[in-house]
């Protein structure tokens, strides 16, 4: 009897097996759901991580108790390869050839929230200055009168060529800190009461490279709400509340996706428009590896933290919120090199993402 129980007792299990699997591969390819008509189905991309742990919860499980059903979630692993690589790549890179430019992307939270060292130092700008990358693009970047004093004593020596731009409804400025000159830059069109995209073209050493720095739409969560959504995913809250408090975040979020996807498409579109031209796109997208956003911005582009990142590489580390939103990516006539997000500077809410890129030699024609 006792082993007939157990036997049911591993079925029942091997069922919710499947089904984790079954919602894992829908949450999984959630980024295919066009947001202006199914707005709510494209941010389940968010919850990939948990049905991640379960999975991994039942091979464990299986491994441990019935070895030959550890099969199931194995091949679950596998159904969801493409999702899984996306959210969570692993690369075994060989040494990182010489010659390569070193690309640097940061969503600064106004410098650090204007963070200062014992000495009086802003400590994203001496981040920076020890960094010493080729290309930085930073985000959310509108330097104070101090900022500046600083920025010229301390970066403009490594920084011959600079640009701010500030969004003309004010209060949000991308910045571009580049060793190689800045021959023009446009505004990619697209309606944002606050975000924007900034292309120049750059003479990186013989070629003309366009770089694209990018802060798509907020999500519009404020910091209680993302506590909130911790709370519901780790199952902190009372059913009652759980409710409410998923409504609520289901319907903003749902509302900022709608607003980001046209932005995304704009940017694809103008990439679409240049592509015969080498690209470096950076910048923070204010949504996950599995979301319409970043697929269709990608779509055109190489990732560079899943060809040569580890790991999920969070890159928004505030209010409850654990996801890698900022980017960077390259045309395939750059081999990208180390992608990896910093976390070792935590005055902003996000983490810098880094990357080595190596150009490619020219196609003969």
């Amino acid at each position: 009897m006792f082993k007939g129980f157990k036997e049911f007792t591993y079925k029942m299990v091997a069922g919710a097996n499947v089904a984790t699997i079954i919602i894992m591969l829908l949450v999984g390819f959630s980024d295919f759901f066009q947001p202006e008509k199914f707005a709510a189905l494209a941010n389940l991309g968010l919850l990939f991580p948990v049905f991640l742990i379960v999975n991994l919860g039942f091979l464990l499980f299986w491994l441990l108790f019935r070895s030959k059903y550890a099969i199931i979630p194995f091949l679950g692993f596998l159904i969801c390869f493409v999702p899984v690589r996306k959210y969570m790549p692993i690369n075994f890179s060989g040494e990182t050839p010489k010659g390569c430019i070193k690309v640097l992307s940061y969503n600064t939270w106004n410098f650090g929230a204007q963070t200062e060292d014992a000495e009086g130092t802003n400590i994203c700008i001496a981040y920076l200055q020890e960094q010493d990358a080729d290309i930085v693009c930073l985000q959310e970047a509108c330097p104070t009168s101090r900022n500046i004093e600083q920025i010229d004593s301390m970066l403009k020596p490594m920084y011959a060529y600079q640009d701010t731009t500030m969004h003309v409804n004010g209060g949000n400025c991308l910045m571009l800190l580049s060793k190689y000159p800045i021959l023009s830059k446009e505004r990619i069109p697209y309606e944002s009461k606050g975000n924007m995209s900034v292309a120049y073209r750059l003479k990186v050493k013989d070629r003309e490279v366009l770089l694209i720095n990018n802060h798509l739409e907020t999500t519009g969560l404020s910091l209680e709400d993302r506590r909130q959504f911790k709370n519901l995913v780790i199952g902190k809250l009372q059913v009652d509340t759980a409710e409410e408090t998923s409504k609520l975040l289901v319907v903003k979020l749902a509302e900022a996706t709608k607003k980001r996807a046209p932005e995304a498409e704009a940017v694809a579109k103008y990439i679409q428009q240049h592509k015969e031209q080498s690209i470096i796109l950076c910048g923070d997208f204010n949504d996950g590896p599995i979301s319409y956003a970043h697929r269709t911005i990608a779509k055109d582009l190489t990732d560079c933290y899943i060809a040569s990142g580890n790991g999920p590489g969070i890159s928004y580390h505030h209010g409850g919120f654990f996801v890698r939103i900022d980017n960077i990516m390259c045309s395939d006539d750059w081999k990208p090199y180390e992608c990896k997000v910093d976390d070792k500077i935590a005055v902003s809410d996000h983490y810098p993402i880094i990357c080595k890129l190596k150009m490619r030699p020219k196609k003969q024609k």
